[in-house]
């Protein structure tokens, strides 16, 4: 039982972390107002008056941009030291790095090829008018209904 003495202190670090965030969440649970109003559950953007709902959904190129700064992160945070201890490591230390460079350099061309960095107007996959096929006044009509696309507008209400 002497090696796992050891051991006592971390056990009772964790369980001190794990006794604190369920009595964080008891309390405000327990204390918090439970009376919710129209002014509390409006959203607040630095005191601007929000005139429209905002956005239901992310475009992934947000999500892909998180993904590089986390990657490049943890590439600085090893690189430092495996440079401190580049001379100790030899031919072992070495090889490590370049197998970890070469899966962060596959990360980053997968997220180059999703789209992660193209920031200008978006690529149509496949062209506006089909070859072949004349655009009409009726297709148009057919597709955008008699009075057009749908614009938003400044209540956010559709045309």
């Amino acid at each position: 039982m002497g090696s796992l003495d050891s051991y006592i202190p971390i056990f009772l670090m964790i369980v001190l972390g794990i006794a604190f965030a369920a009595l964080s969440l008891v309390a405000s649970r327990l204390l918090a107002p439970q009376r919710a109003t129209a002014a509390k559950e409006a959203p607040y953007e630095c005191g601007i008056v929000p005139t429209h709902e905002p956005a239901s959904r992310f475009p992934v190129r947000f999500y892909l941009v998180a993904m590089i700064f986390i990657i490049f992160d943890i590439e600085v945070i090893f690189l430092f030291p495996w440079a401190v201890v580049f001379e100790q490591l030899r031919t072992f230390g070495l090889v490590e790095i370049v197998v970890f460079a070469a899966a962060v350099f596959v990360s980053f061309v997968y997220l180059i090829a999703n789209g992660a960095l193209d920031w200008g107007p978006m690529k149509r996959v496949r062209p506006v008018v089909t070859p072949g096929v004349q655009r009409t006044t009726a297709s148009t009509v057919r597709r955008h209904g008699p009075s057009g696309p749908a614009r938003p507008t400044d209540t956010g209400e559709a045309a």
